[in-house]
C-alpha cells in the first residue's frame, strides 16, 4: 500500500506549530509561506528567506523546521520572543525583489497583527526589510536611518567567533583561535564577515561557496585559501564552519569529516535525528547551531527598546558562556551538546511559557518590561 502523505495540520501539530499562512498574489509573482511555531515567550521572530525550492512541499518542510529552530534559538538566548519564519519561493535569490511583491508580503505580515516579526535571512537584504517596513511595523533589521540595526550578518558572525572561542577552550584549554585552521563554508553575508574576523584573530582560513567565484573573490581579498564546495567538508581543519543552508551534515558526510569541531551559523545543520550521536562517536564536537547563530536575533531584538550597537555586541558575546554551559552540561549528563541545548530551550519554554500565547496589545511582555520604542504596540 502507498504511504499516506501527512497533511499540513498533521505536520504542524506534530512539532507544535501554532499557525501556518500560505500567501499568493499572482499579479506580482508572490508565493510564500509564513510559519509561527510558538508565541509562548513572545511574538514569533524569524527571517524572510528568498530561495529556489524544488517544490512547495520542500518549502513547507523548510519553513516548519526553521520556525521550530527559531523558538529554541530565542529561548536559549534568553529573549522574550518565539519562533517564526517566512519563505518566499524565488528562483533567483540574488535577483532584487520587485517593490509590488515586497508590498504584498508586507501586507500578509501586517495581517498577522504582530504575532510574527520579520527579519533578514538567506537571500534577503536590508533594502527588502525597509520595503516591508513601509507597509508594516512588524519587521526588524531595517536601516539605521529608520531606527533599526541594519544588516544583522556582522553581528551573527561575531557570535560565531565567540562560539569558536568556547570550543577552543574546551578542546585545548585555550580560547585563542590563533593558528587554528578554519574552513568557512559559505561566502555569503555571514561567512564573509566571519572570515574577516578569523583572519584578524590569526586563524588560518579556508573559504568555500557553491558559487566558486564568490569564494575566490573573498580569498583574494583576505589573502587566504579557497577550495571548491564539493571538497570543503573533507578539507583537514580544526573547525568546519557551515554558514549557508542547513542539512549539510548527514551520515555519509559525517564519515568523511576531517575536523575536530563543527561551529557555524547555518540553521538546522543536522540533516536527520541521530547525526549528533554519529558526530560524537567520531570524536567531532558539534556546537549546536541554535546557540551559535543566535547573534542575529539578539542583535535585532535590541531594536525593540532602542538600538545600541555596543550593548548588542556585549549581549552577543555571551554566546561564548552559553555554549560553554551547554558543552559542560552535555558532558556531565552523558548526552550530546545538541540534546543538551534542546533540553535547555524546551525547559525555558515549558516553565516560563506554560499556557501563554502572545498578545500584540501587551508589548511589555516581549521586552521584559522595558519601554517599547520602535515597533508600535
Amino acid at each position: 500500500m502507498p504511504v499516506r502523505t501527512r497533511t499540513v495540520t498533521e505536520l504542524m501539530s506534530g512539532a507544535g506549530h501554532e499557525q501556518v499562512l500560505f500567501v499568493a498574489e499572482h499579479d506580482v509573482g508572490l508565493r510564500a509561506i509564513i510559519a509561527i511555531h510558538s508565541t509562548a515567550l513572545g511574538p514569533s521572530l524569524g527571517g524572510v528567506r528568498f530561495w529556489r525550492y524544488p517544490s512547495e512541499r520542500e518549502a513547507l518542510a523548510d519553513v516548519l523546521a526553521l520556525a521550530a529552530a527559531m523558538t529554541r534559538k530565542a529561548a536559549i538566548a534568553g529573549l522574550y520572543q518565539g519562533g517564526g519564519k517566512a519563505v518566499v519561493l524565488w528562483d533567483e535569490p540574488d535577483r532584487p525583489r520587485p517593490r509590488p511583491l515586497l508590498e504584498a508580503l508586507g501586507r500578509a505580515i501586517d495581517g498577522l497583527g504582530g504575532r510574527y516579526l520579520a527579519a533578514e535571512d538567506v537571500g534577503a537584504t536590508t533594502a527588502d526589510m525597509d520595503a516591508l517596513d513601509d507597509v508594516t511595523p512588524w519587521v526588524t533589521g531595517v536601516s539605521e536611518s529608520r531606527g533599526g540595526s541594519g544588516d544583522p550578518s556582522p553581528v551573527t558572525a561575531y557570535g560565531v567567533l565567540h562560539a569558536m572561542h568556547a570550543v577552543c577552550a574546551h578542546l585545548d584549554g585555550d580560547r585563542a583561535l590563533h593558528g587554528k585552521r578554519v574552513v568557512v563554508q559559505g561566502a555569503g553575508h555571514v561567512g564573509t564577515h566571519l572570515a574577516r574576523l578569523l583572519v584578524d584573530a590569526g586563524a588560518h582560513v579556508v573559504v568555500s561557496d557553491l558559487f566558486d567565484a564568490r569564494a575566490q573573490a573573498l580569498a583574494r581579498e583576505l589573502g587566504v585559501e579557497s577550495v571548491p564546495a564539493e571538497v570543503a567538508v573533507t578539507t583537514p581543519c580544526d573547525i568546519l564552519s557551515p554558514n549557508a543552508l542547513g542539512g549539510v551534515l548527514d551520515a555519509p558526510i559525517v564519515g568523511r569529516l576531517r575536523c575536530r569541531a563543527v561551529v557555524g551559523a547555518a540553521n538546522n545543520q543536522l540533516a536527520t535525528d541521530g547525526v549528533d550521536v554519529m558526530l560524537a562517536e567520531r570524536g567531532v564536537l558539534f556546537a549546536p547551531d541554535v546557540v551559535v547563530s543566535a547573534g542575529g536575533i539578539v542583535n535585532i531584538a535590541e531594536e525593540f527598546t532602542g538600538y545600541d550597537r555596543a550593548r548588542a555586541l556585549a549581549r552577543v558575546a555571551g554566546i561564548e558562556a552559553t555554549l560553554t554551559r551547554v558543552i559542560d552540561d552535555a558532558a556531565a549528563r552523558g548526552v550530546t551538546p545538541q540534546r543538551a541545548a534542546q533540553d535547555l530551550a524546551d525547559r525555558r519554554v515549558r516553565e516560563e511559557g506554560a499556557g501563554r500565547r502572545f498578545t500584540p496589545g501587551d508589548p511589555a511582555a516581549w521586552t521584559n518590561g522595558a519601554p517599547l520604542t520602535r515597533l508600535r504596540p
